[in-house]
């Protein structure tokens, strides 16, 4: 499955359907596995034995289905806010797409189950912290995978209810876990690869977004083009320069600028080094991308099944490294674009280039957009923070057995509040900017006129002070809900 095609499954009203060959495919490693419980008293890690730091403890064959329901209901221990229904429903879709590959030993019935969850937009109560990610996000996947047994809470037609509810109203019935199954569904990197997706989603389009208002503020800094010439790209060819400095020459097309005298031989770095800094960022993001391509058609839970070999192998493919790490990135590439972002405001309300200070009506009575850039600039201060590695942090669990740990998950939740810092540092620079052409009584060009006009129904001038944080908040949902497309060359 192409990774667009995976994310855009975050979205409600998708649906999925599994052939009866991958159903076959997939339930030759149930058929192997209860056949070689049945010939052999070899023991198998999880399928029974206990776990973790259990791992010596042998499970009688009377008890190994109590034993994964008991996996899945003593691992729910998840806190803080409930995730997206976006990233449940990518859960979900990743989920399914393991299981189906055939090395993990789980029943139709099972991967059913997940199926009609999907289909029918019933999703499962997961909160965003409890997982280590290692030996995979054990938590939040206990908390999706608890009303396939007809426990925990979901959220359907809106509601949040006790699954036992929604299963009344649906004609469920709970599934019997059978051998390995709940550790098949709790073992994985599911949540982090969510969070991971829904972050690469967002980051294009903040990365599209970000471009546009970096052209809006250069005409009207009155800035200069020299620092967007394809020559000079040609001699560093970066990818994400070269299509950062690009994408600036085909939102100005048409504009004024073109046919002006800059103000300066040399604007600030915050202008003048966009395709380099956006560019970077968008780089990081191409990198990100090709991490997450990989780790959402892989098999990572533990142990894995390979019937065709006659193997059952305990290994580490749930252990969340690479994606804790591109995480990582991808949060330092976004901080950046925010922190840039919010240098260019404040250079537009810096009082020169024949710009009012602060944008103000009458400056003294009038504060104008002075305290916009205040909390900017707090947000760009806490997506800083927010930066720090979380892949370099480790603490050992289960009793030493569990003695490194990736943090990706805690990864993925900080990096969904830099995106959301970030779309109202960028939403302050776009009403800053569209500000700043109104008092040069002018017009931007074509391309970013007409969003600027679209968005004026929405925010309308400032005239005079008035609350401006009902202004912050429409501009970061307007460009949120922006379709951006280039303009055409």
């Amino acid at each position: 499955m192409q990774l667009d095609v995976l994310i855009d499954l975050a979205n409600p009203g998708r649906t999925l359907r599994v052939s009866e060959d991958v159903y076959k495919k997939a339930s030759q490693s149930r058929l192997y596995l209860d056949k070689l419980l049945q010939e052999s008293d070899h023991a198998y890690y999880g399928i029974n034995t206990g776990f973790g730091a259990l791992c010596q403890v042998r499970i009688p064959d009377t008890q190994l289905g109590a034993l994964q329901e008991n996996l899945v209901r003593s691992h729910a221990c998840g806190v803080g806010a409930e995730c997206r229904p976006e990233v449940v429903r990518l859960m979900l879709a990743l989920k399914i797409l393991s299981l189906i590959q055939g090395h993990s030993g789980v029943s139709r019935a099972t991967i059913s189950r997940l199926v009609d969850l999907y289909n029918q937009d019933v999703l499962p109560v997961v909160y965003e912290m409890g997982s280590l990610g290692a030996s995979g996000d054990l938590a939040p996947l206990a908390h999706l995978c608890l009303p396939l047994m007809g426990e925990g809470a979901v959220v359907w037609k809106g509601r949040k209810m006790p699954t036992a509810e929604a299963w009344k109203e649906l004609g469920w019935v709970p599934v019997k876990l059978q051998s390995k199954e709940g550790l098949a569904l709790l073992n994985g990197t599911q949540y982090m690869s969510a969070l991971g997706l829904w972050a690469i989603l967002e980051g294009r389009k903040l990365l599209s977004v970000a471009h546009m208002c970096a052209a809006l503020s250069l005409d009207a800094f009155d800035g200069n083009l020299q620092p967007f010439h394809p020559a000079l790209h040609r001699v560093r060819p970066h990818h994400g320069q070269i299509a950062t400095a690009r994408e600036i020459i085909l939102w100005l097309e048409g504009g004024e600028i073109h046919n002006r005298i800059p103000a300066s031989v040399q604007d600030p770095y915050s202008f003048r080094c966009v395709p380099q800094v956006h560019g970077a960022s968008g780089d990081a993001l191409d990198h990100v991308t090709k991490v997450f391509a990989i780790e959402c058609r892989s098999v990572s839970d533990n142990p894995l099944i390979f019937p065709d070999e006659q193997l059952i192998i305990s290994g580490g493919n749930f252990h969340g490294q690479p994606l804790a790490l591109a995480l990582d990135y991808l949060a330092l590439a976004l901080v950046e674009l925010g922190s840039i972002s919010e240098r260019r405001t404040f250079q537009l309300l810096s009082g020169t280039r024949g710009l009012p200070p602060f944008m103000a009506a009458d400056s003294g009575l009038h504060s104008g957009f002075m305290i916009p850039q205040y909390t900017a600039a707090s947000l760009v201060s806490q997506n800083r923070q927010l930066a720090i590695p979380a892949s370099i942090d480790n603490v050992t669990s289960s009793n030493g057995q569990e003695d490194h740990v990736s943090m990706g998950a805690n990864a993925g939740v900080r990096l969904h509040k830099i995106i959301d810092n970030l779309w109202i540092i960028l939403g302050v620079e776009w009403m800053t900017a569209a500000q700043a052409i109104d008092e040069r009584r002018t017009t931007t060009a074509p391309a970013l006129e007409r969003i600027r006009q679209s968005y004026r129904m929405v925010v309308p001038t400032l005239n005079g002070d008035r609350i401006l944080s009902v202004d912050m908040r429409a501009s970061s949902d307007f460009l949120r809900g922006l379709l951006v497309t280039l303009p055409k060359s």
